[in-house]
């Protein structure tokens, strides 16, 4: 007679009706993340990603109010509202450097209002650029972006001095508001980048600052 093989039944396959399964064999399978939404989309994705189908009238509300906050540091430098800064944009820099070079075209002699605007615009971006890049070759833990938004959002006092100016043409009004401006402007970035360098090096990073600001205050003040 050959072996003998079980014969399969109701509760099982017969002799072999005792056995249960392992332990591991019965839990339930871990999930490799998120599940996903009714729309079949994961709820954290769907999170990042809520800010696409906003009206544009509340992006542009939200943009203007971080440019509040921002000059509202500019306007009154404290350490406690750095941090404001450190959330950095362009949309502020952009408008003021643009808002900077209408204002002294407008004051340009007939012939060079492109040349002026053209000159203001390309002093103001690769200015901040230069001054960016001399703190990090320097060695400064310091980030590009960051630092060019400082710049550009320190620049509105000189804006407002250029505005006045073109409003009050007498020179010692004119040289007084420059002045104003171009430490205003001065200062306040001062106030912050200085907490970012170091400090063995942070005269020959911050040396390029107050040349900056002074270039367009000189601009500001011959319109």
């Amino acid at each position: 007679c050959g072996p003998q093989v079980p014969l399969l039944s109701a509760g099982g396959v017969s002799g072999w009706g005792d056995l249960e399964a392992p332990d591991e064999l019965t839990g339930s399978l871990p999930t490799a993340g998120p599940l996903p939404s009714s729309t079949g989309v994961p709820e954290s994705t769907g999170a990042a990603l809520a800010t696409l189908d906003e009206p544009v009238s509340r992006t542009i509300l939200r943009d203007l109010n971080g440019i509040g906050r921002k000059l509202k540091v500019v306007l009154w430098p404290r350490s406690s509202s750095y941090n404001e800064l450190r959330n950095w944009d362009l949309w502020g820099p952009l408008c003021f450097c643009l808002l900077l070079a209408i204002v002294l075209s407008l004051a340009a002699p007939s012939g060079q209002t492109v040349l002026v605007f053209a000159s203001v615009f390309v002093i103001v971006w690769l200015g901040a650029a230069v001054v960016t890049i001399n703190a990090q070759l320097l060695g400064n833990q310091l980030s590009f972006f960051q630092s060019v938004c400082v710049l550009g959002y320190c620049v509105f006092p000189l804006v407002c001095a250029a505005i006045l100016s073109l409003l009050l043409r007498h020179i010692i009004f004119r040289a007084t508001l420059t002045l104003v401006g171009m430490g205003w402007s001065t200062y306040a970035s001062l106030a912050f980048l200085q907490s970012l360098l170091i400090p063995e090096r942070k005269t020959l990073s911050l040396y390029p600052v107050v040349l900056f600001y002074l270039t367009l205050g000189w601009l500001t003040l011959i319109q």
